[in-house]
């Protein structure tokens, strides 16, 4: 018998909750020179320098301004409505992350629902090996399919050049989900 995967929202086994219409993407601007771009990391280790990283490359590239970098206070709950708010009063997108566990890939997912719903577009960060808790967790919150982006596990270990190297990468990606790119 296969091992049971234990929904991290205590609601196994729930479809999506009835209450929730389908998620609509937040509009995206159609290049990012302008963008006021927020950061929110999960407080797992190396989100914030990955983060930061990628927050800088945007910057120097494309002419991005990062307004805010904050902290989730808790990294296996969703984002709490103040914080959502925030972000929205003062950044045009977020990127959030790095799901690099299950219940922290399951609630960066959650975050960027929350902030999508806010109106707000969201570049969600988890890694490779955690790809199935989030979509989980997209499909709980009445957005399946929901698009992330994925990145190798782990996060935690790398180093500050491995950060940096890895936040090069992404970089292209999380414009492209940031704006027009992402389908809209």
């Amino acid at each position: 018998m296969p091992n049971a995967i234990l929904d991290p929202t205590g609601r196994a086994g729930a479809a999506a909750a009835p209450d929730l219409p389908a998620l609509v993407l937040a509009p995206r601007r159609p290049a990012p020179a302008g963008l006021r771009l927020g950061l929110l990391n999960n407080t797992k280790h190396n989100a914030a320098e990955l983060l930061a990283d990628i927050g800088e490359l945007l910057a120097a590239d494309n002419g991005v301004t990062v307004t805010i970098a904050e902290t989730k206070p808790n990294f296996a709950a969703p984002a709490p409505d103040d914080l959502i708010e925030r972000f929205r009063r003062e950044c045009d997108a977020v990127i959030t992350g790095v799901g690099d566990c299950g219940s922290c890939s399951a609630s960066a997912v959650a975050d960027g629902i929350l902030f999508e719903r806010a109106g707000v577009p969201a570049a969600v960060i988890c890694s490779d090996a955690f790809v199935v808790t989030a979509d989980a967790m997209a499909g709980l919150r009445g957005a399946a399919g929901y698009a992330f982006i994925v990145t190798e596990h782990p996060v935690a270990v790398l180093d500050a050049e491995q950060v940096r190297q890895r936040a090069k990468r992404l970089a292209p990606e999380v414009i492209g989900m940031l704006t027009q790119a992402a389908g809209q």
